[in-house]
């Protein structure tokens, strides 16, 4: 028995129940193939595939993206909002205090210990959002000045 091919993109979008556009697509696409990228760098992205494009429809795709769970939106402190395409699992990020790159983390193997908070208040947990700060390789080998 053969797998049956990943859908598209477009596929996707009538799957979440979204009209497919070419913003659409493009964004989707460069989010996905983008590292943790701010609105600024999908908008760049996305006018390099389709052309022209708003801010405000850039920002309001990424709203109806993430909404429909296609994309991530993370939100580090002290940092714009960050979108990637790894969504459906319980991963975590670091994050550089001084260049501001974000890595993916994969949570713990098992049970998920960050799941289990020692007062929930009530609340149906189903996601935690972890962010480990400090020096990337490469701003921990720079020199001080």
């Amino acid at each position: 028995m053969t797998a049956s091919p990943p859908p598209t993109t477009a596929e996707e979008l009538r799957g979440a129940g979204l009209r497919v556009t070419a913003a659409r697509v493009a964004l989707l696409e460069t989010v996905r193939h983008g590292d943790h990228l701010d609105v600024e760098a999908v908008a760049s992205g996305v006018r390099d595939r389709v052309g022209h494009i708003s801010l405000q429809a850039v920002y309001d795709a990424l709203h109806a993206l993430t909404s429909a769970g296609l994309i991530r939106r993370i939100e580090p402190a002290g940092s714009p909002a960050r979108f990637e395409g790894r969504v459906g699992d319980n991963h975590h990020h670091v994050m550089c205090r001084s260049c501001g790159v974000v890595a993916d983390v994969d949570c713990a193997v098992g049970e998920a210990p960050c799941l289990t908070a020692s007062d929930d208040h009530g609340f149906s947990i189903d996601e935690a959002e972890v962010i480990y700060w400090g020096l990337c390789p490469t701003c921990t080998a720079a020199p001080s000045s």
